[in-house]
């Protein structure tokens, strides 16, 4: 018996390019991809219990944006607020400072309508949205970080059904977009290249993960993807910065962002997910050139257990060129 043959056709380990992360495709467990299909996440609840269904002209709803059909608002309840930044202290070991940043809700105008479900229009105010706030935000003196998500489904962390989405500007760079530039950086300074670029050149020769394209964007699903069925949306051009995003190319990634929500949501039923945008942190150009900012798309499709939680290694039951293939045959309607 071939053991190197039996072992490949039970799993097969693959690494990220850019963070060296690994994880386990274990193709041999041999899951359909209607497997992963569980109740639909979205929940109805009363217009008249949502804090969102009006604004007042006072208190903690003023507006901060109205972008079309989206209007931005400080989170009642913040995680991160003004203060003085970076001021760090000691308790022994330890090493703390006040959460000092800012919390900020995209809120969608309708109740029940999500994502899949709007005009291609209503996402561009959506994205342009996301735009004109993170960049207002990046440049305050406190900020090292911007994170732009949307939660979708209880199971996703969502406690509200109104579609929304949270921007969280923080003082600190996060390890995991630590990480993820120091890979690029070390990529760039061992090849001269992009490594995202690098990566997209070779997805877009290769097609087995592609779900969709237009002119400017393109959105596959990863090779060495954390969980089954995970997304990522790239600019085709480089651009490090999630506010370098251009007028004239707004419209392609709401048009990717919306195709890639609605193929998850017909092909999966409707599952839980989270995205966001990964981005370089806020700073100098040159610092960060080497980047190339993209969407991340992680629907819930599975939990972790002991041997995730322990070793921070992922075990997709489906190989990531048949979830492509599933997603890239699921019809929508426009």
């Amino acid at each position: 018996m071939n053991d190197n043959k039996e072992k490949h056709s039970i799993s097969q380990l693959r690494q990220d390019l850019v963070t060296g992360d690994w994880v386990v495709i274990a193709t041999g467990r041999g899951k359909r991809p209607h497997a992963f299909s569980g109740n639909p996440s979205t929940v109805k609840e009363p217009k008249e219990n949502c804090p969102f269904e009006s604004f007042a002209e006072e208190g903690p709803f003023v507006p901060l944006l109205r972008e079309g059909s989206v209007t931005v608002i400080p989170n009642k309840f913040p995680a991160f607020a003004s203060g003085v930044c970076k001021v760090f202290s000691k308790e022994g070991p330890y090493t703390f400072a006040d959460g000092v940043g800012f919390h900020e809700v995209f809120v969608l105008k309708d109740h029940d309508r999500y994502i899949p479900d709007l005009e291609t229009e209503e996402v561009k105010d959506l994205v342009r949205a996301y735009r004109e706030r993170y960049n207002s935000i990046a440049k305050q003196e406190c900020i090292a970080y911007v994170s732009v998500f949307h939660n979708h489904g209880r199971e996703a962390g969502a406690s509200l059904a109104h579609p929304h989405s949270q921007l969280i500007a923080i003082p600190i760079i996060p390890a995991d977009v630590e990480r993820s530039v120091a890979g690029s950086a070390r990529y760039f300074k061992e090849h001269g290249k992009c490594a995202h670029c690098e990566m997209l050149a070779h997805e877009l020769a290769a097609r087995s993960r592609i779900i969709a394209e237009n002119e400017k964007f393109v959105a596959f699903v990863p090779f060495a993807s954390r969980i089954a069925f995970e997304v990522r949306i790239f600019p085709k051009a480089h651009q490090h910065g999630f506010g370098m995003l251009k007028d004239e190319d707004i419209s392609f990634v709401a048009d990717m962002l919306k195709q890639s929500l609605a193929k998850l949501r017909v092909g999966l039923n409707d599952p839980a997910y989270n995205f966001f945008i990964h981005t370089a942190p806020v700073g100098s150009a040159d610092a960060y050139e080497h980047y190339h900012w993209h969407i991340e798309i992680l629907p819930r499709t599975s939990t972790w257990a002991g041997f995730e939680l322990g070793t921070s290694i992922e075990i997709s039951a489906i190989a990531p060129e048949d979830a492509a293939e599933f997603l890239r045959g699921t019809e929508t309607s426009k």
